[in-house]
């Protein structure tokens, strides 16, 4: 129970933290409430009532998003594997040189589609 006393104690420090936080904007922060403030924030832009059918949602972003998750990853995964080089031998070297040639051939892959491509 010794070693896990510091741990217990940050957290008991995080937690305070972030409760003492939220009292104290609550306290302390303007109270003076105006239909500007109370309506959603929609970025300055206004929106606009979807088609009946919901209509053509355009998914280029969220694409982009998963992209970079999936080579984001890869990189995540690179450094343990630089740091760790010497302890792991040929075999983290056989390991990481598949991993790299599975994201490559995703990579190759959308490339060829047009993936990578801004319109």
């Amino acid at each position: 129970m010794n070693a896990y006393a510091p741990i217990l104690v940050l957290g008991a420090i995080a937690a305070a933290f972030a409760v003492g936080s939220v009292a104290m904007a609550a306290l302390t922060g303007p109270k003076r409430y105006n239909r500007a403030k109370l309506d959603a924030y929609e970025c300055g832009i206004e929106p606009t009532p979807q088609a009946a059918g919901g209509g053509r949602f355009p998914i280029k972003y969220y694409l982009t998003a998963m992209l970079f998750i999936v080579f984001d990853i890869e990189i995540v995964f690179l450094y343990p594997w630089a740091v760790t080089f010497d302890a792991l031998g040929i075999f983290g070297l056989v390991e990481m040189v598949l991993f790299i040639a599975t994201v490559f051939v995703a990579y190759a892959y959308v490339w060829r589609r047009g993936g990578l491509e801004w319109d």
